[in-house]
């Protein structure tokens, strides 16, 4: 397999693409959900269940993905902690995905007109992990410039 500068078979990275797409779908179902519940407008309800319906299956291509970029990246010692913790962190981040969806159809099907006070104790909860995982890709990206072409040559190189 022929890789790029970015130690990547393709063009650029995909994995940043589809995780921020899940994340504003993750948060923006959350926002719709607080609004609704304190205004009363309901009809924000359904749109933050088909946001999170879809995150619940974009989640698994940003993992898959993220998965594959990881392996490429050929990550040096000082990254591989943080980047350990950022793959356990997404998978369970897609199992919780689903299962806090699967619970939001459950109380939609019951009374599309109403969330408990707990579903919105657990929604705050999955804000706070997205929001841990966003530092950890951040730091990734930013700190220690994984796929990066210095990054990479300097790894190829032997010098991380």
């Amino acid at each position: 397999m022929s890789l790029n500068s970015q130690n990547l078979p393709y063009p650029d990275l995909i994995h940043p693409i589809i995780v921020h797409f899940v994340i504003a779908m993750v948060l923006f179902a959350f926002v719709c959900d607080i609004i609704g519940y304190f205004s009363r407008r309901y009809h924000l309800f359904e749109v933050s269940f088909w946001n999170l319906f879809v995150a619940a299956i974009a989640i698994f291509f940003a993992v898959f993905f993220g998965q594959l970029e990881a392996s490429l990246a050929k990550p040096y010692p000082a990254a591989q902690s943080t980047l350990n913790w950022h793959s356990v962190t997404g998978w369970s981040l897609s199992a919780i995905v689903v299962a806090i969806t699967a619970w939001r159809f459950a109380i939609r099907s019951r009374d599309p007109l109403k969330i408990p006070p707990a579903y919105l104790g657990v929604a705050t909860f999955l804000v706070s992990l997205v929001l841990f995982q966003m530092y950890l890709g951040s730091q990734l990206m930013w700190v220690y410039g994984l796929h990066l072409e210095p990054i990479v040559e300097a790894t190829k190189q032997g010098l991380l």
